[in-house]
C-alpha cells in the first residue's frame, strides 16, 4: 500500500515550497513563535491537509497548474491545523506530538495558548487578503468547528449516555470539517458549478470521518510506536469513541467503570478487554469502510491526472492504516 508521501507526489514540490512560505510568515521576529512552528517542520507532520488542497487545485485546473491564491489556501489550511494541534496538546496536557516536545512543554502554557492564536489570526488576515468572501466563510466557520469539537469533547468526557451522533459531531468539527471546506475552498477559487462544490465538500467530509474513526480504532489496536502516543490514551481520558461507544450496547459492565472513571486498580485493562473482546472494534472498522466509499465515489467527473489518482487513492489509504 502507498505511503502518505508517495501518495503526495503529484504535490511533493508544491508541499516543499508551502513549508519554506510557512517559515518566513510564522517566524518573522518572533522567536517563540518559531519554535511553536517545530511543530510543522521538525517533528515532520504528514502534511496531508494541505496535500489534499493541493491534488484538488491541481486536478481541477484546466492545465493542471497551481495558481498563488490556491497555494496561499493551502498555507492557510497548514496553519489552521497546526494551531489547533497546538492548542489541543495544551487541553490534553500533552508532553510530545511525533516524538517532539510540545510547545507547552517546551516554554509554557501560556505562551503556548498564545501561538496558537497568533497562527489562528495569522491564517484568518491571509484569507482575508484571498479577497474572496465565499472562501472567509468556508474557513472561519473551521476555526468555529476546531473550538466547538475540542468543547464538545471535554463535555461529554465519562458520559456514558451521549448519542453516536455526539461522537460522530464531534469528530467533524475536530476533523473533517478543515478537509471539507478546504477542499470546497479549492473549487470555489477555480469558479467551479455548485455541485461540484458539494462532491468536493462530501469528498473531504467522508474521508476525514473515515480518517477520524481509523485513529479512534487504532487508539484500541495500536502499539505506543505506531501512535506516537501511549495506546487506549483516550479512554483513558474520558473520550468515548466509536469502539466504546458500541462496546458500550454490547458489554453493559463497561459503563460502570467509565462512570468511575476508572479509580480502581485494574479498571482500565477491564475495560481494554471488554471492548477488545466484543464486536465493537469490528463495527467501527465497518463504519470507516463505509466513510471511505463514500469519498471515493465522489469525485469520478475528475479528468484523468496524477492528482486525480492520488485523491482516489486516498480512501483506501486511510483505512489501509489499520491492517
Amino acid at each position: 500500500m502507498a505511503t502518505v508521501a508517495e501518495l503526495l507526489q503529484p504535490v511533493e514540490a508544491d508541499l516543499d515550497a508551502l513549508l519554506a512560505d510557512l517559515r518566513s510568515l510564522i517566524g518573522a521576529g518572533h522567536p517563540i513563535l518559531q519554535a511553536a512552528a517545530e511543530h510543522l517542520f521538525a517533528a515532520g507532520g504528514k502534511r496531508l491537509r494541505p496535500g489534499i488542497v493541493l491534488l484538488i487545485s491541481r486536478a481541477i485546473a484546466p492545465d493542471g497548474d497551481l495558481g498563488p491564491r490556491h497555494r496561499r489556501l493551502a498555507e492557510i489550511t497548514e496553519m489552521i491545523h497546526t494551531a489547533s494541534l497546538v492548542h489541543d496538546d495544551v487541553v490534553d496536557e500533552a508532553a510530545t506530538r511525533r516524538g517532539v516536545d510540545t510547545v507547552h512543554s517546551r516554554f509554557n502554557h501560556r505562551v503556548a495558548v498564545l501561538a496558537g492564536d497568533f497562527l489562528f489570526a495569522q491564517a484568518s488576515w491571509h484569507l482575508a487578503n484571498l479577497d474572496d468572501l465565499d472562501v472567509v466563510k468556508l474557513l472561519s466557520r473551521v476555526i468555529m468547528d476546531l473550538a466547538d469539537g475540542e468543547i464538545r469533547q471535554g463535555l461529554f468526557r465519562y458520559d456514558t449516555g451521549q448519542s453516536f451522533e455526539t461522537y460522530l459531531e464531534k469528530s467533524y468539527c475536530k476533523t473533517a470539517s478543515l478537509i471539507a471546506n478546504s477542499s470546497r475552498a479549492a473549487g470555489v477559487l477555480s469558479g467551479l458549478e455548485p455541485e461540484k462544490l458539494d462532491d468536493l465538500y462530501r469528498f473531504g467530509r467522508q474521508l476525514g470521518l473515515a480518517f477520524q474513526v481509523v485513529d479512534d480504532i487504532l487508539d484500541f489496536t495500536g502499539s505506543d510506536q505506531q501512535l506516537g502516543k501511549p495506546a487506549a490514551s483516550d479512554l483513558a481520558s474520558g473520550y468515548l469513541t466509536a469502539p466504546a461507544l458500541f462496546a458500550l450496547e454490547e458489554r453493559p459492565a463497561l459503563a460502570g467503570l467509565i462512570e468511575r472513571e476508572f479509580s480502581e486498580a485494574g479498571d482500565l485493562e477491564q475495560a481494554l478487554e471488554l471492548v477488545r473482546g466484543c464486536e465493537a472494534i469490528p463495527r467501527a472498522r465497518a463504519l470507516a469502510e463505509g466513510f471511505a466509499h463514500e469519498a471515493a465515489e465522489t469525485l469520478a467527473w475528475l479528468p484523468p491526472s496524477e492528482p486525480r489518482s492520488a485523491l482516489r487513492a486516498l480512501p483506501d489509504f486511510v483505512l489501509s492504516r489499520l491492517y
